[in-house]
């Protein structure tokens, strides 16, 4: 779930389980496009933006693989979600589609060279703990022209990950993973990500983040997230998958 800025002060702790704002689609899994061409296209080294805190990996999907999600993600039935938030929740406007999808999220963590990449020994002690792979909720974004999500914080969850033995693993989330599809080369103007490191607004502080066409974001949530939001997208469309990193728990 995320909060608004004024909700910092009572911010769940890292083991609370939370809801998302959003029901899960409990229907079947769509069928994903393969990786085509086999991944990773390049070395995965994750670059940080600011120590300890947001990591980013660019082209982590190649151009041609982002096209093709993103007319696939198109057919899907996203919802656009109420312009007037619940109580302590940020206003976010957006369109949307989630849901709970395990064997997806499996794909992305071992099919891809992600896994080695967040094991690798100079990354590994960022996570908080033993990974054991990405949340199965899987949640599809699109920004449209006009439409942004204000500045929030990203709670931990309890969930539970499918191993690749089989095995039901209990985990905890620590960090938001955040793939974006589109950029100002596709005619997606605005829609930065943007953090704010003393959790205020500040334009002297803050850093924001453009989408770049095929880049990996992760950030740490939680009691430690930083203040974020999503720019207003004003022009063209921003699309983004979205799961979490989860540890052993």
């Amino acid at each position: 779930m995320a909060k608004d800025k004024r909700s910092k002060a009572p911010v769940p702790p890292p083991s609370s389980a939370t809801t998302t704002t959003t029901p899960t689609n409990k229907a079947t899994p769509p069928s994903w496009p393969p990786f085509k061409p086999s991944l990773p296209v390049v070395e995965l080294t994750l670059d940080p933006l600011v120590p300890d805190m947001v990591v980013v990996q660019r082209s982590f999907f190649p151009r041609s693989l982002c096209r093709d999600y993103v007319a696939f993600l198109r057919e899907l039935p996203l919802a656009t979600t109420p312009g007037k938030p619940k109580r302590g929740e940020a206003v976010r406007v957006n369109d949307r589609f989630q849901i709970d999808d395990g064997l997806f999220a499996h794909r992305l963590w071992t099919e891809t060279g992600l896994k080695e990449a967040i094991l690798s020994k100079h990354v590994a002690h960022l996570w908080g703990g033993e990974v054991v792979g990405l949340n199965p909720n899987i949640r599809i974004y699109r920004y449209r022209a006009g439409q942004f999500f204000d500045a929030h914080y990203d709670d931990s969850n309890n969930v539970t990950v499918k191993t690749e033995t089989g095995v039901q693993l209990s985990a905890r989330t620590t960090w938001t993973l955040l793939l974006y599809l589109t950029s100002s080369a596709d005619g997606c103007i605005g829609g930065e990500t943007v953090f704010h490191p003393f959790d205020r607004r500040s334009a002297k502080e803050e850093i924001a983040v453009s989408p770049e066409t095929g880049m990996l974001l992760l950030h740490k949530h939680g009691h430690d997230c930083m203040l974020h939001e999503g720019r207003e997208v004003t022009a063209g469309e921003k699309w983004v998958i979205r799961t979490d990193l989860c540890i052993k728990r």
